[in-house]
């Protein structure tokens, strides 16, 4: 069956619930890292996420696939979607500023296009969807504002965030195999993340050297359990099902919201002032996704094409 070129509205409703899960990461990651070194939040995460969805699982009567071929795909999804980019991105923001991070790792839809493009046949690039990426990558920029290049001449660091998007457009392609191979969301989830945790845990001891490390607070262990159970576990089960159904150059959109959701929640939650150069951002990010999704140029064209001369 074909992707859907657009999305219906349980699928936009996914997204913004996905932008706000992944949006509400900054701030548990903001809390870890005061205690615990990078790999070793990364494992964590994954881990406890993998350990939750195994539950579910259980629960469910469930049984993860045994087939080699599933499994490797399982390997090739979470060193494409959680591996490579994480590293990449923690390892990048060591050199740059977190603002010019987020701006950088909105390319993904744009990279996302382009892949998608060469790597499959229901989702060219058409002009709507380059000018809406276009649109809306300008408005996280805006958004972010010049003050996210203070400081980030780090060119190496740029480069790492720039790979940890094109990672993320490759990993939105291959995961388009899981529903040729009949495996649902749940079980793609599961085995994506177990496999990152498999591939983790060793980096992790080897790296960090975890049992060197002071035992976190309880503040620490509340923020894993946060991105491991709703940032990754929760996340990954709806990025999954959006997958499915709507494809990866709709799924990639998320990656304009998640600067819009943390904003947010940074007002909402920790008091934070809100702009003009917010409101003109999502002004412009909502204008990206509207020539995306494809309805509304329509209908204009639609309006233009009947009033009255």
């Amino acid at each position: 069956m074909a992707i859907q070129k657009q999305m219906d509205a349980g699928e936009w409703a996914m997204l913004v619930a996905l932008s706000l899960l992944w949006g509400g990461s900054f701030f548990f990651i903001g809390v870890a890292v005061k205690e615990l070194p990078p790999v070793t939040i990364v494992t964590l995460r994954v881990t406890l996420a993998a350990i939750a969805l195994l539950i579910v699982c259980r629960i469910m009567g469930l049984r993860l696939p045994r087939e080699w071929a599933v499994w490797r795909a399982f390997f090739g999804m979470g060193l494409l979607n959680n591996i490579i980019p994480f590293c990449l991105i923690v390892w990048g923001q060591t050199y740059i500023a977190s603002g010019l991070a987020s701006i950088l790792n909105a390319t993904t839809p744009l990279f996302t296009v382009i892949v998608a493009h060469f790597l499959t046949a229901d989702e060219k690039m058409t002009g709507n969807k380059l000018t809406g990426v276009l649109i809306g990558f300008a408005g996280v920029a805006t958004m972010i504002g010049p003050a996210a290049f203070t400081g980030s001449s780090g060119l190496w660091g740029q480069i790492a965030i720039l790979g940890a998007a094109i990672s993320y457009s490759f990993a939105g392609i291959f995961g388009r195999r899981f529903k040729a191979m009949g495996v649902p969301p749940l079980m793609t989830a599961t085995g994506q993340i177990s496999s990152s945790t498999l591939m983790l845990i060793p980096a992790a001891l080897l790296i960090d050297k975890p049992w060197t490390l002071a035992m976190p607070g309880l503040g620490t262990w509340g923020a894993l359990v946060g991105i491991a159970l709703l940032s990754t576990a929760l996340a990954y089960l709806i990025f999954f099902r959006i997958l499915a159904s709507a494809g990866a150059t709709n799924l990639a959109l998320v990656t304009f919201l998640i600067p819009v959701s943390a904003i947010l929640l940074g007002s909402l939650l920790l008091g934070e002032q809100l702009e003009m150069k917010h409101f003109a951002g999502m002004a412009m990010i909502a204008a990206g996704l509207a020539a995306i999704d494809g309805r509304l140029p329509a209908k204009l064209r639609s309006l233009l094409r009947n009033a009255p001369a």
